[in-house]
């Protein structure tokens, strides 16, 4: 089968981007040829692409070569190097607008460049015979405006809906209701975002259309690591960035700081792990609060803090010993450290459409201590199932005033147990992620979806499922 994407951001960092990424590796490795729109100018570098297409004075020039089975093309549409986003941050070589700053004609320029591109792309492939758009917006209207023969799939991430459409209703409400009345099929990571989208979107034909839809994990890259293996990649993972060249400043990403911080990350024990971007809604200050009580109770504990954004700074400045700070990895190097956590924290204030982070710590056999609310509530139910009843609790923490003591409270009982308690309740918690995530599964749902076929894609969970 021939299949567009739609995302428009990168293909590595944050959720969606990974989510397409992995997205695009698995339907090219089930046997379909995958044309993929976004905006990573380093596509070319990533294992998976096949071809990249490029719009050099308004004709698109496409390099690199397809054998086999299986193909993966990556399109770069021209968009002015304006780059809207929902959450302000760098991304190198564009200017960047939260989509509320764009003007009236920025947002039409992109609009219609986007359009432009999706239709040119279909017609060079001969036909689509099955698509996806990300994000509430505006992917799905872009999808919807260019008209595709089959019709298409939208994956509602949550960043869109809750940063920009709720926010401001009055400039964006339109758009989001016109991908989401296009499009076949709706894709949602959880019953919260389910029900944030329907309530802003307010269109009653929605929540018949809509099916979970959550990402997958790559479960041969996340898993555990005995502790020699371990030592041993974080070691290669260190040196790797040592030796890498690139610029400080690229998209939250300085290797020299990233080798430091993996060393002192390797050199101690237990180990516990944060990866997400550093903002205010992230919730990270509650994990550095928590820390002081997790490092008195495990002399030579380590936290390694990996990702970036506006927040960092601040963030250093309440960090007490044990802790340090990577910058962005990418995602086989999150892998890596995970490989090598004892558990992990997700600690978001603000609502999340999944928990795929918290998935892939416990793919690795690490404790995932998530915030109890969102989508996070119900990847954390999920895998409460998996352990025993006297630790059920250690994987989701109440927010409230005393949210610090409550994380501490449940990393102290974790890395309190005997070394085979633990690794017995991480091969639960893998079992679990290999059972219910995996991305040859997400795949095929795409498919489904993109047909308006959801009968056999998994409806919305209940209130209290």
């Amino acid at each position: 089968m021939r299949i567009l994407i739609f995302h428009g951001y990168l293909l590595r960092g944050t959720g969606s981007n990974v989510y397409n990424a992995n997205l695009a590796r698995a339907l090219r490795e089930l046997g379909h040829e995958v044309h993929l729109l976004c905006q990573d100018g380093d596509a070319a570098a990533l294992p998976w692409v096949d071809r990249v297409g490029r719009w050099r004075g308004g004709e698109m020039i496409v390099e690199g070569e397809v054998g086999g089975d299986g193909s993966v093309t990556v399109y770069t549409p021209d968009i002015g190097g304006l780059l809207p986003v929902y959450v302000h941050d760098r991304y190198e070589g564009f200017e960047v607008k939260v989509f509320p700053d764009l003007s009236e004609a920025e947002l039409d320029r992109y609009l219609r460049s986007n359009v432009a591109a999706v239709a040119e792309v279909a017609e060079r492939a001969g036909g689509i015979d099955a698509a996806l758009a990300n994000h509430v917006v505006m992917g799905p209207a872009i999808l919807a405006r260019a008209d595709l023969e089959h019709g298409f799939a939208a994956k509602v991430h949550g960043s869109a809906l809750e940063y920009t459409v709720r926010p401001h209703p009055q400039r964006f409400l339109g758009y989001a209701r016109e991908g989401m009345a296009a499009a076949a099929a709706v894709l949602v990571g959880s019953r919260h975002t389910a029900e944030s989208l329907w309530r802003t979107i307010a269109d009653p034909s929605l929540p018949a259309k809509t099916r979970l839809g959550p990402p997958g994990v790559e479960t041969e890259a996340f898993r555990s690591r005995d502790p020699e293996q371990a030592a041993a990649e974080l070691a290669s993972l260190a040196g790797r960035l040592e030796r890498a060249v690139t610029d400080d400043d690229a998209f939250g990403r300085d290797p020299r700081q990233a080798a430091v911080a993996i060393r002192e990350f390797a050199s101690r024990t237990p180990r516990v792990l944060y990866v997400g971007k550093l903002i205010p809604q992230k919730g990270v200050e509650l994990l550095l609060e928590a820390w002081p009580a997790v490092a008195a109770a495990n002399p030579g504990a380590s936290l390694l803090i990996a990702g970036f954004g506006e927040h960092e700074q601040e963030l250093r400045r309440l960090a007490a010993d044990g802790v340090s700070f990577s910058g962005r990895l990418e995602h086989d190097e999150v892998a890596v450290a995970m490989g090598a956590a004892d558990a992990l924290v997700v600690p978001s204030v603000f609502p999340e459409a999944f928990g795929m982070v918290a998935a892939e710590g416990a793919a690795s056999g690490a404790l995932p201590v998530c915030a109890d609310h969102s989508g996070l509530h119900e990847v954390a139910s999920r895998l409460a199932q998996a352990l025993p009843a006297e630790i059920a609790d250690l994987v989701a923490f109440p927010l409230g005033d005393d949210a610090p003591a409550q994380i501490a409270e449940r990393l102290n009982r974790w890395l309190a147990l005997p070394a085979a308690e633990r690794n017995s309740a991480g091969r639960a918690l893998a079992g679990v992620v290999r059972e219910r995530w995996s991305w040859e599964g997400v795949a095929r749902g795409v498919i489904a979806a993109s047909a308006g076929d959801v009968s056999e894609l998994p409806e919305v969970p209940g209130p209290d499922q």
